[in-house]
């Protein structure tokens, strides 16, 4: 069965800003680079830190607790074993779907 979450187009986040959403006890970051939405889990792999405040440059993520960066379109940093939960984005008209 497939499980998702709905995001109706008054909560995507505007071109170059980002989002949180919270479904059964779990926090997503919705982030919309230029148009195209990417969605990954609000928690660094390295060490669980909430990855919601930390610094975007272009497609790259900082974690604020330890500076470690992210591509979020990939979910890598390029260090071995730690890369980010990504969940696809979907869209059906003017609603889009965080695919769990």
């Amino acid at each position: 069965m497939a499980r998702f979450i709905e995001i109706p187009q008054s909560k995507v986040p505007a071109v170059g800003q980002r989002t949180l959403v919270h479904h059964e006890g779990s926090s997503i970051v919705l982030f919309n680079l230029d148009g195209s939405l990417h969605a990954i889990e609000n928690s660094c792999p390295h060490s669980g830190a909430s990855l919601f405040a930390g610094k975007l440059e272009g497609a790259l993520l900082q974690c604020p607790a330890h500076g470690m960066r992210f591509d979020i379109t990939r979910g890598c940093t390029g260090a071995q074993a730690l890369e980010l939960k990504r969940y696809p984005v979907t869209r059906d008209g003017d609603l889009y779907r965080i695919n769990l």
